[in-house]
């Protein structure tokens, strides 16, 4: 009778047909999603063949880290690597019954279930395991309305089921921990310990492994280089729940909370961090060298660097790396408002200037504009609007409100720099500049630019000068002579007044970079010879056959210019600039060896042991009492050195070339727009502009024990006979006879054909 009645009772067949249409309605939800209708669900088989984008390492020669190419910041490492501390840390503030569940955890997602979706309670929070995150992480979420909550956290807990039957949990910690997404757009703990503390995951402690933890519940908010406070509030809720947990004592816990967050950021991001200018060139030549043929992968595919994880394995060594950085910006900084002051109100840059003027016309802007057919008004016009532009600046970065031409006269102002360090015998480049910023100047003025090497031509002109006989004691006459074959073009002395009856030996000339005698020494042996013995020591820009070549009128590169002087301390050879050693995948397979990689070392010598022996002291002068003597009277180094100061017309550039047995250093200063040089050469000259640098990254070195052998190195020792060959003074006058009848001309045809022999051509010469 009761069953009657309850059959009978409309409203409660309501409710039990519509229970059952809404179980049914459910469940046809559930296998929409389960079979894909909402998009793919990952199959067990795909889950067992996962693959993450990783990112490509670059690693200096003591295999540590000095940057990435990645889409996702991310690398990986195996569960080994992870601290116990950190795995605990994570399992008590992210899913404490994590080893208990089979990727959901049922009371914990009812509880989301009915506050979500039945409340609307977005903040609900909870529920969300360590398994459910990854499927998150791996596959991400889509957008699919007002039902994206639900469908996305349905497909979730789909894809945590399957990874739990495919995986182990220790698997799975290694999965999610290597993906999770940490501050600054970093993925994987191994990334975000190496960005936040210069760390590898193994090595952080219990407080560094509870701020990046704690972060993950909201990794802007709880950034610890952008709110530190969030950062230690957040860390020491995770140190209570390890507390809570048992996973610490109170002591500990209470110990570890009163720690100070200590950062030492370091940025991978391409455009910022250490070394960026080298990366940069790094990923240049891997665009060539992976798109050959034996260096893809075995199915033919080639590698993509930004996902497939490689290791780049490179000759640079990151702490001289680093004191080179510290050295160019501790001296550019002050050489800026140098600068600067000496121009004063009367500065090129200025909008009524040439140099400005032809820089707003290389402008991408201005072209796009003129290419549209504005005419003169309106493009000016255009490039007076103003908006948000961030500045280059040596003190702060700035964000001001400019217009194109604002922000192109603020940069036309900004000196710019490069620099190279280098081991000689191998090539392998220790320390490389290639700019001041490379955020905001990305020109690389290393291996992409080619600037009038000035004065640290000489020693290339004196180098053939010896191998084509001259004696080291040969004299030339200090005088300035008008050669009327060449635009009567009359080369003449830095310094002021000279006195025209002074002859100079070749080392007194070349240690005090007199030009006149410089073009005289080229005169005599003639430009071809001089321009193949620069082609020897490994030139490979055209040199133009003219006479100012001699005073360094040719555009090199600071690389190719580091690597003729490298012949010097390497038994006459140059050196070719080495980079990259090796190349492996993401399991360690070698993709590329050093001799896959690197030219066969060249054997032939580009002069005689005699040669590099006298030009070595010839260089050392230069050092000792020459133009680069404030390394000695100013900054007071008395290890063995050589080098050569560089200046070219205008004072459009300054150089120095610093030379230890097992180091070759060169550096470079001037404006990237040619058209300006320094004011004057007591600023611009290459000892004031450029040796600096050098002079500050020296001093590094110095206090640092590891490069003893590198700074205490000392030079060979010449032969007796180099020894002997040089004994003479380093200044003569013309004597009685020959000021009577000698060559009075002050005029001369350039390269005309020497006489052979007599009595004048003994003068030229010194005989001991």
């Amino acid at each position: 009778m009761l069953k009657i009645k309850f059959l009978k009772n409309k409203w409660l067949k309501i409710i039990v047909t519509a229970t059952f249409f809404l179980i049914l309605l459910l469940v046809s939800f559930f296998g929409s999603i389960y079979y894909g209708m909402w998009g793919e669900v990952p199959s067990l088989k795909s889950l067992e063949t996962l693959k993450q984008s990783q990112a490509t390492e670059v690693l200096d020669t003591n295999n540590e880290l000095i940057g990435k190419f990645y889409v996702f910041d991310r690398q990986s490492i195996t569960y080994k690597d992870f601290p116990e501390h950190l795995i605990n840390a994570l399992i008590c503030t992210e899913d404490i019954r994590f080893y208990n569940h089979d990727g959901v955890d049922n009371k914990s997602l009812a509880r989301v279930f009915l506050k979500t979706i039945l409340l609307s309670n977005d903040a609900s929070g909870g529920g969300s395991t360590i398994t459910l995150q990854l499927a998150k992480n791996l596959f991400g979420r889509k957008d699919h309305g007002f039902l994206s909550i639900v469908i996305n956290k349905i497909m979730e807990s789909i894809v945590a089921t399957r990874i739990e039957k495919v995986y182990s949990k220790e698997d799975i910690l290694t999965l999610y921990l290597n993906t999770v997404p940490f501050p600054d757009n970093t993925y994987g703990i191994e990334s975000a310990s190496k960005k936040f503390f210069n760390m590898h995951t193994k090595d952080i402690s219990i407080a560094q492994a509870a701020t990046l933890i704690g972060s993950l519940k909201a990794n802007t908010y709880y950034n610890p280089r952008v709110n530190p406070e969030r950062a230690i509030t957040r860390r020491n809720v995770v140190i209570n729940q390890m507390k809570k947990y048992g996973y610490l004592n109170a002591d500990e816990a209470l110990k570890i909370s009163k720690e100070p967050l200590v950062l030492d950021y370091r940025s991978y991001d391409p455009n910022q961090g250490l070394a960026p200018y080298f990366r940069a060139e790094i990923k240049r030549q891997l665009d060539t060298i992976l798109q050959l043929q034996k260096f893809r992968k075995p199915n033919g595919e080639i590698y993509n660097i930004f996902h497939d994880g490689l290791k780049i394995y490179t000759t640079l060594d990151n702490t001289l790396q680093e004191y080179a950085e510290i050295a160019m910006t501790k001296h550019m900084t002050g050489l800026q408002k140098q600068y600067e002051k000496a121009y004063g109100n009367n500065a090129p840059w200025l909008k009524n200037k040439q140099a400005y003027k032809a820089a707003k016309i290389r402008l991408v802007a201005y072209k796009k504009l003129k290419a549209a057919g504005l005419t003169e008004k309106e493009i000016e016009a255009e490039l007076k609007k103003k908006r948000d532009i961030e500045l280059f600046s040596w003190s702060k970065t700035e964000i001001k409100q400019l217009s194109t031409l604002d922000s192109l006269e603020y940069y036309l102002k900004f000196l710019n720099a490069g620099m190279i360090s280098l081991d000689p015998s191998s090539g392998a480049i220790k320390a490389y500049v290639g700019g001041i910023d490379y955020r905001y100047f990305q020109y690389d003025h290393v291996s992409q630019s080619k600037r009038q090497v000035g004065s640290t031509f000489k020693p290339i002109v004196y180098t053939a000068a010896l191998e084509n006989g001259m004696e080291p004691c040969t004299y030339f006459p200090i005088k300035a002579i008008t050669y009327t074959d060449v635009e009567d073009w009359t080369p003449s002395n830095a310094g002021g007044d000279h006195d025209d009856d002074l002859n100079y030996s070749l080392q007194y000339a070349l240690s005090n970079s007199v030009n006149t005698i410089a073009v005289k020494v080229l005169n005599e042996i003639g430009i071809p010879k001089v321009i193949n013995q620069a082609k020897m020591m490994g030139i490979e820009s055209t040199i133009e056959e003219v006479p100012s070549i001699a005073l360094g009128s040719s555009n090199l590169s600071v690389l190719e210019l580091a690597k003729a002087y490298t012949s010097y301390v390497n038994n006459s050879i140059p050196s070719t600039p080495l980079f990259i050693t090796k190349i492996e995948d993401k399991d360690g397979n070698l993709i590329a060896s050093y001799d896959d990689l690197n030219p066969k070392k060249r054997i032939e010598k580009a002069f005689s042991d005699t040669t590099r022996q006298v030009m070595l002291e010839f260089m050392k002068a230069t050092i000792d009492s020459g133009t680069a003597q404030r390394l000695r009277s100013q900054y007071h180094f008395n290890n063995d050195l050589a080098g050569k100061t560089g200046t070219t017309q205008n004072n459009k550039d300054g150089w120095f070339v610093g030379i230890m047995p097992k180091l070759v250093t060169i550096t470079w200063v001037g404006n990237d727009n040619q058209q300006i040089g320094f004011s004057n050469t007591s600023i611009g000259q290459g000892a004031n502009s450029a040796l600096p640098i050098f002079a500050n990254y020296l001093q590094l070195l110095s206090q640092d024990s590891k490069y003893a052998p590198i700074v205490s190195a000392k030079f060979e020792t010449p032969s007796e006979d180099v020894l002997e060959s040089l004994i003479c003074e380093p200044s003569k006058k013309d004597g009685l006879f020959e000021r009577l009848f000698g060559n009075k001309k002050d005029t001369k045809e350039f390269n005309e054909e020497k006489p052979k022999g007599g009595i004048f051509s003994w003068f030229r010469k010194n005989k001991k």
